[in-house]
């Protein structure tokens, strides 16, 4: 479709122009119903995103932005097994495998949706066997332990999840997981682990990336010296798009699991690489957390876009990158079993929407992306939330909280949710020096002290956040927040035009230090071709090394 921004483009500028004057808290004191009107609940989840610096009419141009952008119809394309992904010439069917029904899907001519279900039937079982302690290891042991070796989004995802679902795990498995190529990693795992009681799932698209298939590489003389090399195929699963490569290593079929290739490794925690995941919890809260995920797809499919909450947090976004030039997002959960989820976002978004160049192969025309980062709340409020509060730079933020505590104490739940609302709120109005000096003078500070400290206690305000409040953080939550997310990349993506499910930028390095992994290791290596740094670094590591 032809894409015509300039009018929207234009009106949301002129927008901006007035808003230099007005702050959120000015929007509250003219509207005494301004939460009713802005925000959108979704079961027992809540979106405010009241506290920002936007009216209905700045809302009503970001909607006419998206749609001269064609979101509506690159939606339908995405949900219909579409070439969404065309600088590798594939569909983006993430969402098939939270389908639950099997309901087709179609992409190549092909429904998906039969090979989908079979696969997770086959991995769900094998989950249920280890949890259950039928399936035995290679001493006839349960296994006790299981060890996830990947990375990117086949280590985030799990580890994510493992750790925000900690409630819901068996209490007799631990769930550890391996994803840096430095040996330090695996060898603090399994430093306190029996092997002859250790599972471990190899997760790799190719069965070829680098760092997994060294660590995969380590494990395996770890247990062929300690079990025997038949161990092996007892003792190691994989899940991969590559079942040759999968077979070369050891490993049989009935404990290959496999995904596709239209599924991104960001992408993947819903298909057989959240096998460790289904394991610690169980096949139920597995399928409850796939059906969280494809509760958030119905929503962004059905709901208009003024009411659509995957739409609003882009808008939102899209509204600070590009007219107010905000360069930074924060997600600050408030739970410290979530404390992975901002890692986990920040692969999402800033690999999926940190790109240059457009869908035609040109310089982009505004700025992508945001530079996410986060940690769980309090800690975070003791770390760079002074940034937030009095810093030069205006970061918006987005709260999680859950309005009940899941096994944890409920008094400290209260003080948590308090911080969380109070957080919002300071951000939000501030306090003006007027306003300080009449507290000091109140405690009946010095006047010359007043006039020398209430600049450093004065908060301008003014600084938007969004909040999510949800009733427990369950399964089903877990798998509805990160749906959220998904789509709310997937709408900028449209609007900016870019391609959010290719990541070429992480390639060059791998080459490079393919290249460079022969002159590190050889201490006779020529280094004249290399750049001066390199060469120098190199030549200086050897020294301190051999």
């Amino acid at each position: 479709m032809t894409r015509n921004l300039s009018e929207p483009i234009a009106a949301l500028a002129a927008l901006r122009a007035e808003m230099n004057d007005r702050g959120i808290a000015d929007f509250f004191a003219s509207d005494s119903r301004r939460f009713a009107s802005f925000h959108v609940e979704l079961d027992d989840l809540l979106f405010d995103f009241s506290k920002h610096r936007l009216d209905r009419t700045i809302l009503a141009r970001l909607i006419d932005l998206a749609r001269a952008a064609g979101l509506e119809e690159r939606r339908a394309a995405l949900f219909s097994g579409a070439n969404v992904n065309p600088t590798e010439g594939r569909a983006a069917l993430h969402v098939a495998l939270r389908n639950m029904d099997g309901t087709p899907i179609h992409t190549g001519g092909a429904d998906v949706m039969p090979a989908v279900l079979a696969e997770r039937r086959k991995m769900l079982a094998f989950a249920e066997s280890v949890r259950g302690g039928t399936l035995k290891s290679a001493t006839g042991e349960a296994f006790t332990d299981v060890v996830n070796i990947g990375i990117g989004g086949s280590d985030l995802g799990p580890a994510m999840a493992a750790q925000a679902l900690s409630p819901f795990l068996a209490p007799h498995l631990k769930l550890h997981f391996v994803a840096n190529v430095d040996g330090a990693d695996l060898a603090d795992r399994l430093r306190n682990l029996a092997l002859e009681r250790t599972l471990f799932i190899i997760c790799s698209k190719t069965f070829t990336t680098l760092e997994t298939m060294t660590n995969a590489s380590a494990a395996r003389t770890a247990v062929a010296q300690k079990l025997g090399e038949a161990a092996i195929a007892t003792h190691f699963c994989a899940v991969s798009t590559a079942p040759k490569e999968v077979a070369g290593f050891g490993i049989g079929e009935d404990r290959r699991f496999l995904f596709w290739d239209w599924v991104g490794g960001r992408y993947s925690i819903w298909s057989s690489i959240g096998l460790s995941l289904a394991i610690g919890i169980g096949a139920a809260n597995f399928e409850e957390f796939l059906r969280g995920g494809a509760a958030i797809d119905r929503h962004f499919r059905e709901a208009s876009l003024e009411a659509n909450v995957p739409v609003l947090m882009a808008l939102i976004g899209i509204w600070y990158r590009n007219f107010w030039n905000y360069a930074g997002h924060a997600v600050i959960p408030y739970d410290q079993r979530l404390a992975r989820f901002p890692a986990y976002l920040q692969q999402l978004e800033m690999e999926s929407n940190g790109k240059s160049v457009d869908l035609a192969g040109e310089r982009v025309a505004s700025a992508t992306g945001a530079l996410l980062f986060g940690e769980p709340g309090t800690n975070a409020q003791h770390a760079f939330f002074q940034l937030f509060h009095q810093g030069t730079e205006i970061v918006p933020v987005d709260f999680l909280v859950a309005a009940r505590p899941t096994a944890a104490d409920a008094h400290q739940h209260d003080l948590l949710v308090a911080n969380c609302l109070a957080q919002s709120e300071a951000l939000m109005r501030g306090r003006s020096q007027e306003e300080v000096e009449a507290r000091m003078r109140a405690q009946g500070v010095r006047e010359e002290e007043i006039e020398a400290l209430a600049p450093h206690k004065t908060f301008p305000g003014n600084r938007p956040s969004s909040t999510f409040l949800f009733r427990q953080l369950t399964p089903r939550t877990l798998g509805q927040l990160i749906a959220l997310y998904e789509h709310k990349v997937f709408v900028q993506s449209v609007v900016w035009n870019i391609d959010p499910f290719d990541q070429w930028g992480v390639e060059l390095g791998k080459e490079l230090a393919l290249r460079l992994a022969p002159l590190v290791a050889d201490p006779a290596a020529a280094l004249e071709k290399l750049d001066s740094s390199t060469a120098g670094l190199i030549a200086h590591r050897r020294r301190l090394n051999f």
